[in-house]
């Protein structure tokens, strides 16, 4: 058979869903474009359904994934990273296409993405040195404070940066012990949906990170309106949608993170993973060392 009478296998993009990789219940897709208009693929259009789906297995994934030590969720984010750099020339393709880039501009964006998921993967574990810490009381007391993950976040990802301002926005949340749902880019959301093969093929447990392509109105309202959301980052809300998603996750005292300028090629600082922590301080009494009577 001569190659140029081989037909293309064309990718079937899906949800990631409870680290499953789900069809919209819906059965709905839409076309995703390139720059100039090119047809790249058909992703699904997820629902409310799939939405609340995802909430689901981000809480029972919550459990496990806050209480693994620091240290080992540096280690399976740093794995992450290297699956990334083994497929370095695919997100280069998605990029360019999503994002109407040169090649050369892509692929350093892609660089930039994988150095940015290694650069929160080494924060897990002095995350909490930096924001926690022993605190001074007047009296026989330890006042200690200590960081801890909020619970389940919904990320409203940035619309023009489809994976660099992605993984800016989703790996502090997961690096400091929360589970996410993401809501992909609009009208590029191929790049997150290949992100969701790396994750499931690396050592995040399924349910951590959760992966939704489809309307960003139509998924965001009802993730913003759960009652077992925590958070919401609203990233990729414009003004109108943002004001509506906040006044939504005011019924249950979510944390939101409203969305701001941003260019996620500067290097971040430590804001995004403080956003979604909650700070625990604890009381302890102190106690003698022995007949000598001194005390610590």
């Amino acid at each position: 058979m001569n190659a140029v009478d081989r037909l293309n296998v064309l990718k079937t993009y899906k949800l990631y869903v409870g680290g499953k990789f789900p069809r919209s219940e819906s059965g709905r897709v839409y076309e995703v474009t390139d720059s100039k208009g090119k047809w790249l693929a058909n992703a699904p259009l997820s629902s409310r359904k799939d939405a609340r789906d995802a909430v689901v297995a981000a809480r029972k994934a919550f459990g496990g994934w806050s209480g693994a030590t620091a240290y080992n969720r540096g280690q399976v984010l740093y794995r992450v990273a290297e699956m990334l750099e083994g497929r370095r020339d695919q997100f280069t393709r998605e990029v360019a296409d999503a994002e109407g880039l040169s090649k050369s501009k892509a692929a350093a964006v892609v660089d930039a993405t994988i150095d940015r998921w290694v650069w929160y993967a080494g924060w897990t574990d002095k995350i909490a040195q930096v924001v926690g810490g022993g605190n001074p009381v007047a009296g026989p007391f330890f006042n200690l404070s200590s960081p801890e993950p909020t619970g389940v976040v919904a990320i409203v990802a940035p619309q023009e940066s489809s994976f660099l301002g992605l993984v800016s926005v989703l790996a502090p949340v997961i690096a400091t012990g929360n589970t996410a749902i993401v809501v992909a880019s609009e009208n590029s959301p191929l790049p997150a949906l290949s992100l969701a093969e790396v994750l499931a093929t690396s050592d995040v447990p399924g349910g951590v990170v959760n992966v939704l392509s489809g309307r960003t109105a139509e998924l965001a309202t009802p993730l913003a309106a759960h009652q077992d959301v925590n958070a919401i980052d609203l990233a990729g809300a414009d003004e109108v949608l943002a004001k509506e998603l906040e006044i939504a996750a005011a019924d249950n005292l979510k944390r939101v993170l409203r969305p701001q300028p941003v260019d996620y090629a500067e290097t971040p600082g430590i804001d995004r993973l403080t956003a979604f922590l909650e700070t625990k301080t604890v009381w302890h009494p102190t106690g003698s060392l022995g007949a000598s009577g001194s005390s610590y």
